[in-house]
């Protein structure tokens, strides 16, 4: 199987698992990227069976409303069963590196929300340790230059995504040759600098369950 094939293999599970719990009223939270975008797209066919969306970037709001998905802002949303997004990292605990595509910080918003998050992603991406993926981190960018002297300190290598503006507005940094042992407290770290709007660290609100595209089929990992 290509990985696109495998990718549309995970998107396909994630619709299994949600199709009997959706309801009219059902508002569901998407994710950024290629395989949220298979994901969207198998998500039309469902389209008279729930309310509407919240996405976690521009991209996947416009791609959600050229198939006829209601997009609502997530101010107006008081809960949200189910967030299904991709990644670019997981390990065997569901933490997940995510901001490749530049949208961790309304990824992280809406993973908070949701009951449920449903990662879906290919084989590749399941590390024994975080790290490989250079960690993005989304920083003001008049701190573009504090937040990197202070990621050095904690022993990362940071650099300047060229030519990249936020949906929000803001710069990202990507941190390279950090292994990232504890997820948990590097994430928190990271946070703590000045400057700093969010990391791409998903340890304190991990996935909930992550479909695996393999080979050998689609296989289910929870922490």
């Amino acid at each position: 199987m290509t990985q696109d094939e495998l990718k549309q293999a995970t998107a396909r599970a994630a619709i299994e698992l949600i199709k009997p719990h959706l309801e009219d009223d059902m508002i569901l939270g998407i994710g950024t990227g290629s395989t949220a975008n298979f994901f969207i797209d198998m998500l039309a066919e469902l389209k008279d069976d729930f309310d509407g969306a919240v996405a976690s970037s521009e991209a996947s709001a416009e791609r959600l409303k050229s198939h006829g998905i209601p997009v609502y802002d997530l101010n107006s949303v008081s809960n949200m069963r189910f967030y299904v997004d991709g990644a670019d990292e997981s390990n065997d605990q569901l933490h997940l590196i995510k901001g490749g595509g530049a949208a961790l910080t309304r990824e992280k918003i809406v993973a908070a929300v949701a009951e449920e998050f449903i990662c879906i992603a290919d084989e590749s991406k399941l590390v024994g340790v975080l790290g490989k993926f250079p960690l993005p981190v989304e920083v003001i960018p008049m701190a573009r230059s504090h937040v990197g002297r202070e990621i050095v300190k904690l022993g990362g290598d940071p650099a300047y995504r060229e030519g990249v503006v936020t949906d929000n507005g803001n710069i990202i940094l990507d941190v390279w040759n950090m292994e990232i042992i504890d997820p948990k407290a590097t994430e928190a770290a990271i946070n703590q600098i000045t400057g700093v709007v969010t990391n791409g660290l998903f340890a304190a609100r991990p996935a909930d369950v992550l479909f695996l595209g393999t080979k050998d089929g689609v296989k289910t990992i929870k922490p």
